[in-house]
């Protein structure tokens, strides 16, 4: 006789209950298991509301967690994805998954693919036998895939900017497009609005000509990426330095305004060349920059501008197709965590001044 849990389960609470009806014995556990699921929707509520109030690294990704948490509890599934469009990068990647790690594929793979490029709810209750479904995951973990549904995701405006993937829908009967995209529906909604935010974030972070982050994009690092370092009781030392390029305003004014951005563009990426792993660069604004570098002291991050000034020293910009020496000067500073972020950088400031008038295309700091 075959073991099925579920029917031993309604049994045996009909031998406990005595009411003499299995029919009420399975309606009984079918209250039951609706009472439990939306007991479980309602923790899942109180989490995404108390992370509201949570400073976190983790707020977004923690979000999403708990969305992808929610529509997989909704519909009644095994697991469940919620995958994010990288148009520029032309990918796709989890932003939160249960059961696997974070996965990355090409857009036009997969069934989370198909879903995205045909802008409809894709369903397979028999993906092997399905050319769009991507196997390598299975063959990798182990895990089989019984059925799949793909509900593509759309922010404010009505551009499809990512997918909810839901795996394995509990039963036999696997998934129905109008019962279980209607169950999904409210979760995929409130993802497209977090994931429209978080991508409003980010580009609030990033500066459009040089693709680095921008001044807001430090502050947010100090505050959550390097936390550990300028914590009064951490004791790890942080250094940082601040630059501009010398003379830009002449160099602006011989070549114009369009040269002298391809000059901002040229420093950037110098800069981004002698990043170590943990390092981050920043436009501070206008042709000054900043270069954040943990573990690291006074004398090393003076070793790092020393290493940046030689490298531009050596190579020349083409202005107007002339090539062209841009220099920069230096102001480095060990973050002194008793101090506030402004006046660390006053400091940094300061230094760098002094650079300027013993001459330029100088590194200093004490």
């Amino acid at each position: 006789m075959e073991n099925n849990d579920k029917n031993l389960f309604d049994v045996n609470k009909y031998l406990k209950t005595g009411d003499g009806s299995i029919e009420a014995a399975a309606e009984d556990n079918e209250e039951f298991d609706a009472e439990q699921q939306l007991n479980s929707i309602y923790d899942i509520g109180r989490r995404l509301y108390a992370q509201m109030g949570t400073d976190s690294t983790v707020g977004h990704i923690a979000v999403f967690t708990y969305l992808t948490e929610l529509g997989r509890t909704l519909v009644g599934a095994d697991r469940a994805s919620f995958w994010k469009w990288d148009k520029e990068k032309h990918e796709l990647w989890t932003l939160s998954a249960t059961g696997v790690d974070k996965i990355v594929i090409p857009d036009d793979k997969g069934l989370v693919g198909k879903a995205l490029k045909e802008e409809r709810v894709i369903i397979t209750n028999e993906p092997y036998s399905d050319p769009d479904f991507n196997s390598d995951i299975d063959r990798q973990t182990g895990y089989l895939t019984m059925s799949v549904l793909v509900m593509p995701v759309a922010d404010l405006s009505g551009e499809y900017i990512g997918a909810f993937q839901i795996i394995n829908k509990m039963g036999a009967e696997g998934f129905n497009e109008e019962e279980d995209t209607k169950k999904l529906s409210l979760a995929a909604f409130v993802c497209g609005i977090a994931l429209e935010s978080e991508t409003f974030y980010e580009y609030s972070h990033i500066d459009s000509l040089t693709s680095l982050k921008n001044r807001l994009g430090f502050y947010s690092d100090l505050d959550h990426k390097y936390s550990e370092f300028i914590d009064t009781a951490a004791g790890k030392p942080v250094s940082l330095f601040l630059c501009d390029i010398d003379r830009y305003k002449k160099f602006n004014d011989n070549y114009g305004h369009t040269v002298g951005d391809d000059g901002i563009v040229y420093v950037a990426d110098i800069l981004r060349k002698h990043l170590r792993d943990g390092d981050s660069v920043y436009r501070w604004g206008g042709d000054e920059f900043v270069m954040v570098l943990p573990d690291t002291d006074l004398e090393g991050c003076k070793q790092i501008a020393e290493e940046v000034k030689a490298d531009l020293n050596e190579s020349r910009f083409k202005a107007s197709g002339i090539p062209v020496k841009i220099t920069l000067s230096f102001g480095c500073i060990q973050y002194d965590v008793r101090k506030s972020v402004k006046d660390n950088m006053a400091v940094a400031d300061d230094y760098l001044f002094t650079a300027k008038d013993d001459g330029r295309n100088r590194v200093f700091g004490e």
